[in-house]
Order: C-alpha cells, then structure tokens, then sequence
C-alpha cells in the first residue's frame, strides 16, 4: 500500500487548480507526492518535475510509474541553474519548501519568468518550522516576488498539525 500523502501536498495541489490541459512545472519534486495528485487532475496536459537528487527522481519515478507510463509526467535530474527546456512554457510552475526560492531571494526568477506561459502562475509554498512564521514568509515571498517583476501576490494559509503552510502565487507584472 502506497503510503499516505500528507495533508500539506493535497493543500497545495488544490490551490494550484490544475486544468485537465495545463503544462505544469515542479521545481524540487522530492518523493513525487504532488505529482501523484496532480497527475489525477491531467488529461491532456502534462507534469514535468524536476529535482536535483537522482535518489528522489527515482523514488518520484517509481511512485508515479503509472503516470510515466501514460506520459502525463516526466521526471528529470537537474538543478533550477541549469535547466533548459528551450521553447517549452508552462501554465503553472510551482515549487514546495525549496529552500533557495526562500534563503536566496530572487535567486532563479528570471529563469521562472521565461518559463511562464502568457497568464501562467508561479507559487510558493512552505510550511514554516511554526505557526509564528507564516505571515512573515508570505509577506516576504510576496515582497521578494513583486520587486522581481510580479504582480502581488494571492497568499493562502492553512492550519496543519501544529504548524501551518503558506502558498504564495503571482503572475508576471
């Protein structure tokens, strides 16, 4: 049996309202737990996931090799500095406690920008070590994405054990 996938991905997924058709980036998959929700929303769009640990391609891969094998997903070893996906745009991109977005501001968002389809979203999600921090990471996410050439952001909240997760999400300005 598969195991649960924790209430803070479900959170996240839903916030990013995934079309049947969209194009969907995921910066820093890990296990490949949003990935398995998201792939249940697609028809005729497409997840591709990225991360730079070949230990967690493998186990998203696995995880979602039904996916795979549908070709709604693609699972790819790369780090946000080196990708390149030529032409290839994206409806939503979305990254989920990865520490760069957070510890280096600003850091990768041009490469964002030219990965956003016209009217495409990016968000952030984290789930801060308490409840304290929420408001300062949204505030601040919010901050670092609109002097980076975003709109301001949308910034949702959500009480989760003892802690809570916070989704920032912004189109280009």
């Amino acid at each position: 049996m598969p195991p649960k996938i924790h209430e803070r991905f479900h959170w996240a997924v839903e916030q990013l309202d995934i079309q049947p058709g969209d194009r969907v980036l995921e910066i820093g998959c890990g296990h490949g737990f949003a990935a398995a929700l998201i792939c249940d929303k697609l028809t005729t769009g497409h997840l591709t996931a990225i991360d730079r640990s070949e230990k967690m391609i493998a186990i998203a891969s696995q995880r979602n090799s039904a996916c795979l094998d549908t070709g709604k997903v693609d699972f790819q070893v790369a780090s946000l500095e080196d990708t390149d996906f030529g032409g290839a745009r994206f409806d939503k991109i979305f990254a989920f406690n990865v520490n760069v977005f957070w510890t280096e501001p600003g850091k990768g968002l041009d490469r964002i920008q030219s990965w956003l389809a016209p009217g495409g979203t990016f968000s952030l999600f984290y789930m801060p070590p308490t409840s304290e921090w929420v408001s300062y990471y949204g505030e601040s996410l919010n901050a670092t994405l609109q002097a980076n050439g975003f709109a301001p952001a949308d910034i949702g909240t959500k009480a989760i054990d003892k802690s809570a997760v916070v989704g920032v999400t912004a189109k280009l300005a």
